[in-house]
């Protein structure tokens, strides 16, 4: 990268300090684009800021104390409450290995820096002897995204993952400990025809009101982005029951895909709650660069973060792309861990202080986070 090599010039005279080193600058210089968010910064020494405790809880399915987050922490959901940060994460027990095969739940994280944690000693949300066990039971409640509405509701959109289908499921909250589950996204949309449909990640739209990032609407409903392996978008009255864009064919509507030769060839999957800036709206989403068409300039089988502009007024357009990522696995516990082909999985942002904070897992074991200081394009007028 151009960008390292002065860098590693400017190091070596004396211009700047080894602690800036540290900090990694993610994006390649001649990727970079007016519109594009960034660039995200690593506090030096600050990472990782979240990583698996023997803490134990009463599982309601299992009937005994388990260590609900002995194995792993990492994909977090990041939201603002009383001025501090919270963080979301996903933290999988011990009752078997591989990726998958555990049970997951949702912890929760408080921060007045970003980076010091303060942690609760049970989820906050967990498969229950309730009535959405059959989605969530017994592979848990995985991947949150998390978004604010103006007069504090707080919306997440998790997976519900029950080891047969993935499926998104939306819980509401005023104090984000305390959740009220709503059952399945798409359950009623179309008559109940994507019920069953396999579905993650979704990324509410949002916007920055005064100092802080709330949900925002498109031609009076809720907007969001959503997908796995190609972008798709949904709206919605009441932020519980989401209906999914259809074409022209009254199928899905694809609004990005994979593209063969880049770090996202095999998927493109939706990161943190989408913003809306003065140059469009602003989907930050995870690339996965894997198999024969994959971009060489990356691991084979790493997860490195893009980002897409939409159109403000049909969000719907794709009006450009970054074909290099911003982000990118690059210490070593974000290549080393349950996932070694290296991950920094993006899910949580939040805006604090006049910066962008960022969360990511690592290597689906650990929680991270870097920080953006240029914001100044997230006003819009």
């Amino acid at each position: 990268m151009k960008y390292r090599l002065i860098i590693g010039i400017l190091s070596a005279y004396g211009f700047i300090t080894p602690p800036l080193l540290d900090t990694s600058v993610i994006a390649d210089e001649e990727q970079t684009k007016e519109w594009a968010i960034g660039p995200f910064l690593r506090p030096s020494g600050a990472n990782p800021v979240i990583s698996p405790q023997p803490t134990e809880f009463y599982c309601p399915m299992q009937k005994q104390q388990i260590r609900w987050e002995g194995s792993d922490t990492f994909n977090p959901a990041a939201t603002m409450k009383n001025g501090k940060i919270i963080v979301l994460y996903r933290a999988e027990d011990s009752s078997a290995q591989g990726i998958g095969k555990r049970t997951s739940r949702i912890g929760y994280a408080e921060s007045k820096d970003g980076v010091t944690m303060t942690r609760l000693d049970a989820p906050v949300l967990f498969p229950a002897d309730d009535e959405f066990a059959d989605i969530e039971n017994p592979g848990g409640c995985e991947d949150p995204r998390v978004a604010m509405t103006e007069d504090g509701l707080y919306v997440m959109l998790y997976t519900a993952w029950n080891r047969k289908k993935a499926r998104l499921a939306v819980a509401t909250s005023r104090d984000l400990k305390k959740w009220t589950k709503h059952g399945l996204a798409f359950g009623k949309a179309y008559n109940g025809r994507f019920a069953n449909l396999f579905c993650k990640s979704a990324s509410v739209l949002t916007k920055l009101v005064g100092s802080k990032l709330v949900i925002d609407k498109v031609d009076g409903k809720y907007f969001m982005y959503w997908g796995e392996y190609a972008v798709y978008a949904a709206t919605s009255d009441n932020l519980i029951d989401w209906y999914p864009v259809l074409n022209e064919r009254n199928e899905l509507k694809k609004l990005v895909q994979p593209r063969k030769g880049y770090f996202d060839c095999q998927m493109t999957e939706c990161g943190p709650p989408a913003i809306r800036t003065k140059n469009g709206i602003v989907l930050l989403y995870n690339g996965k660069n894997a198999g024969n068409d994959r971009d060489t300039d990356y691991p084979a089988g790493a997860y490195c973060a893009g980002q897409l502009l939409f159109d403000n007024d049909d969000p719907c357009k794709v009006l450009d792309r970054l074909d290099k990522p911003f982000f990118v696995p690059e210490a070593p516990f974000e290549k080393s861990g349950q996932y070694k082909d290296g991950t920094v999985f993006i899910e949580g942002l939040v805006y604090h202080k006049k910066k962008l904070y960022l969360y990511y897992g690592c290597a689906d074991s650990k929680v991270a986070m870097a920080v953006c200081d240029a914001v100044e394009k997230l006003e819009v007028k």
